[in-house]
């Protein structure tokens, strides 16, 4: 394992798109958490995420995990061009040829894909402890920890979308490719959640006095981008803003997406042994 990891760092060190992204990300990373202490003009309304309580505590974990979450796709192109050189340099195959075996060439990739997550899981950690411990207007210790889960959950979020990425990079060799076939899943995904979504609608009988139940649960909501984007909820509808509208906040933990993830995962790390196995390159 040591060997593997040593061979994937001085890989991804001494290649120049790890070094620009991974800068991207923590730069952007930083001044999205932070961005809650700036003041924002809008249409006259100055609007301020500290004093909507984004950084209180316990809604901080979701706060700041699905902030980070949208930048997961610089990650994810490190992820991909790493994998896509390995093809298009024919280093592949030359460390199949040093000894490597296919079985050690997809472990490394996993273990890269662990040590991405893990990495921005705990950095996430830490900032949002910081964050609550710094501006959240309560500390009571019963609060402080109560929705931690969300952190788990970005874990596995990350981890079931490098492992997206990397089937598709096996698949399609081609990063350009790659990038495209994610595009068209995640448009198709789209198509067949709004159609799902449009049929329930019309089923619903507006005469009967029971409410549209929002928390339906959809079939498309097991399609693996979709089950990964539930995994944390959009934090808006926790300000005070929303709460004056007279929106509230009701999250159910998604254990089906969860495991929707945990298993799609899987399936993702298979078929990419399977491709690796079946092709010759």
């Amino acid at each position: 394992m040591r060997r593997l990891l040593k061979l994937e760092y001085l890989k991804n060190l001494n290649y120049r798109p790890f070094k620009i992204f991974a800068g991207l990300y923590f730069i952007i990373l930083i001044a999205l958490l932070f961005i809650g202490l700036v003041d924002f003009d809008i249409l006259g309304i100055k609007i301020n995420l500290k004093e909507q309580g984004m950084y209180n505590f316990p809604g901080v974990w979701n706060f700041t995990t699905y902030i980070v979450g949208l930048l997961k796709i610089f990650l994810g192109c490190i992820i991909v061009f790493s994998i896509c050189q390995e093809f298009s340099n024919r280093m592949f195959k030359q460390n199949i040829i040093d000894g490597l075996s296919r079985e050690e060439f997809i472990f490394s990739k996993l273990l890269t894909i662990l040590v991405f997550s893990g990495f921005s899981t705990l950095f996430v950690f830490a900032v949002a402890f910081i964050l609550g411990k710094s501006y959240s207007e309560t500390q009571d210790s019963e609060l402080i920890f109560r929705e931690i889960y969300f952190v788990f959950n970005y874990f596995l979020m990350l981890f079931s979308f490098f492992s997206f990425l990397m089937f598709l990079s096996f698949l399609f060799r081609k990063s350009i490719f790659v990038f495209l076939g994610f595009f068209m899943v995640w448009f198709a995904e789209g198509i067949l959640s709004g159609i799902e979504k449009i049929t329930f609608m019309k089923d619903f009988d507006p005469q009967k006095k029971s409410p549209i139940n929002l928390n339906h649960t959809y079939l498309t909501d097991f399609l693996p981008l979709e089950s990964m984007s539930r995994l944390i909820p959009n934090p808006l509808v926790r300000t005070k803003t929303a709460e004056m509208f007279g929106m509230q906040f009701k999250f159910e933990y998604p254990w089906q997406s969860v495991f929707a993830c945990l298993l799609w995962s899987a399936l993702f790390v298979v078929g990419s042994y399977w491709i690796l196995k079946k092709k010759d390159w």
